[in-house]
């Protein structure tokens, strides 16, 4: 349920029946305060200035035609023609009968169209297959992975792409050096084991490449070789790439990412097409030769001095560049996969690359009218100096040992809080509260903003965090352990009718009730931290209630205590679904 839209689809409505235009819409967004009742309707104004009239009696006789009578208690007029709408309890208690949908499947790929579903595409995580993934990959990948899962828990059919880099001309030095070491080794199996650490054997082969000439003109030979079909090359670095995405599977799996082998779209993919995008953009007169390199100048780019910065889709000797693939993958995307929204999520530096490349391919004709075409930019994790999350050492951190210090420094949380546990279920709770951790921090901020990553931050019990949260979970589930300590009775509670006699009761049942505007705003635009601050404000009214509503004390009548169960529950399964979208476990013990 969405609340706000229910409203906002009704007011406006009303307004429409008055003579307001197709343009104005009732503008309702939750009140900032209680005695300005749950929502509020800000669109009378806009309204009014269109009709040339007064705002406060246009806001009159719109409460004379809105009929609200079978949720809302109260509508009043405020200020210059706001409409405060106060929610009945009886509807609210109604409403929350019915628990919130859990997540589609573990791994968030279940099928749950409906008929106003779409068919989106979500480009994100794009590892380079010549380096082992590192922190610079991790936003892409979590934003990206915690928008896909929202999008399927609403029901659309969403078509992961892993567009990795996986062409080039770093790809003929490494092929080069692989070679090599199979030659000493007696074998290309003897290779596998040196590719244990991609950083290690890339750096290794770059230097042989800034300083041994014959090595360098072999790497060139095998640029032309591969980018040639030659068999026996083609195998060597199909060797790499296996390597190179295993080690991506394994970072995956312990980050909680829902990508798999089969959502792999490399840059290769689209060799074939690349030549036919060059020549379709020069049939359409859209190319213009430029220093020996065939370019796009469009005047949507110029700049104030009235230069244009040009799209370069072929390089002069014929090569290639990113323009020129992600041409022909939103050629595919459009054409193939008929998509009805494509959703590409990358650091904030290829903005002005994307608003071009998708321009020149709407004036191409390689995608439909209809579809939207969305960059979902982010900006920087930055360490506690501001710059760039770097080592002690100031080189690059690789992603899987960020995870294992998140994990380490988890479980030395645990043991202080929780010495008797046995070791394996202290490892087991330290990997979801540092996973989580790492996780949450990243998808609270917003994706648009710079943030500055903090282990103390991020692995409080207190704030806005994912320990935060696991915990308010678990001590919720400690509630039910106290009440029924036999996991084999029913839930007390279960079935119980729910009443909101309390104002901390009725302040959590609307927060309960709002679950889908979160959902449904993240969905619309690719800002988990929306869910993020909704799941923070959850727990800290349910923590309201529970001081404020006593459940299991003496002297509660049964109905009251199984009502406030339910309320209970209803926020544990809140939290545990709202966390299971950002890819972020729970624990009933902690």
């Amino acid at each position: 349920m969405n609340i706000r839209q229910l409203l906002d689809d009704r007011i406006t409505a009303a307004l429409h029946s008055l003579g307001a235009p197709d343009t104005v819409s009732a503008i309702v967004k939750p009140s900032a305060r209680p005695e300005f009742g749950d929502y509020q309707a800000n669109g009378v104004m806009a309204a009014a200035k269109q009709l040339k009239t007064n705002p406060r009696e246009l806001a009159g006789r719109l409460l004379e035609v809105l009929d609200l009578s079978d949720l809302a208690e109260k509508l009043e007029v405020a200020g210059p023609g706001f409409i405060n709408i106060h929610l009945k309890n009886s509807w609210l208690a109604e409403n929350l009968g019915g628990r919130p949908p859990v997540a589609p499947t573990e791994d968030g790929r279940g099928d749950r169209r409906s008929p106003s579903s779409q068919t989106i595409v979500v480009d994100y995580s794009g590892p380079n297959l010549a380096k082992e993934m590192h922190v610079g990959h991790l936003r892409s990948t979590i934003i990206g992975d915690a928008v896909v899962r929202v999008l399927e828990f609403q029901g659309h059919k969403v078509i992961r792409q892993n567009h990795v880099g996986d062409w080039g001309t770093q790809f003929g030095m490494l092929i080069a050096h692989m070679v090599s070491i199979a030659e000493q080794s007696g074998g290309v199996g003897g290779v596998a084991p040196q590719l244990a650490d991609l950083e290690a054997f890339y750096r290794e082969a770059k230097q042989r490449f800034d300083a041994e000439p014959d090595f360098a003109n072999a790497a060139r030979d095998y640029v032309v070789k591969l980018q040639s079909g030659d068999a026996e090359c083609h195998a060597l670095w199909q060797q790499f790439i296996d390597i190179s995405l295993h080690h991506c599977e394994e970072v995956y799996e312990r980050l909680g990412v829902s990508l798999t082998r089969a959502d792999v779209k490399p840059e290769s993919a689209y060799n074939d097409d690349l030549a036919t995008v060059v020549s379709d953009l020069q049939a359409k007169g859209l190319l213009v030769e430029d220093q020996g390199a065939q370019c796009a100048f469009l005047d949507e780019f110029k700049n104030k001095d009235g230069s244009i910065t040009p799209i370069i889709v072929q390089k002069t000797g014929g090569g290639y560049l990113y323009a020129t693939t992600d041409l022909a993958a939103l050629r595919y995307r459009s054409g193939v996969l008929n998509v009805d929204r494509a959703l590409y999520f990358t650091d904030a530096r290829q903005s002005l690359h994307f608003q071009q490349v998708f321009t020149l391919a709407r004036k191409a004709g390689f995608v439909r009218e209809n579809i939207s075409l969305e960059h979902m930019p982010f900006g920087n994790m930055l360490g506690e100096d501001g710059k760039p999350f770097k080592t002690r050492t100031g080189g690059t951190v690789k992603l899987v040992d960020l995870l294992a210090e998140a994990e380490e420094r988890a479980f030395t949380l645990v043991t202080e809080k929780n010495p008797e546990l046995p070791e394996d279920e202290r490892r087991n709770i330290a990997h979801t509260v540092g996973i989580g951790a790492v996780k949450y921090a990243d998808l609270s901020k917003n994706r648009n903003s710079d943030y500055i990553f903090n282990w103390e931050t991020m692995l409080s019990f207190e704030g806005n965090t994912a320990p935060y949260l696991q915990y308010a979970y678990a001590r919720i589930k400690s509630v039910f352990r106290k009440r029924n300590p036999s996991p084999t009775l029913p839930l007390s509670g279960e079935g119980a009718k729910i009443a909101l006699h309390e104002p901390a009761e009725r302040t959590l049942a609307v927060k309960l009730l709002q679950f889908g505007e979160a959902v449904d705003s993240v969905a619309k635009e690719g800002l988990p931290n929306h869910l993020c601050s909704y799941l923070y404000e959850l727990a800290g009214n349910f923590m309201s209630f529970y001081e404020a509503c006593p459940i299991l004390k003496e002297g509660v009548a049964e109905d009251v205590r199984n009502s406030r169960l339910q309320l209970a529950e209803l926020t544990a399964q809140t939290l545990q679904t709202g966390l299971g979208l950002l890819g972020i476990g729970v624990m009933e013990r902690m």
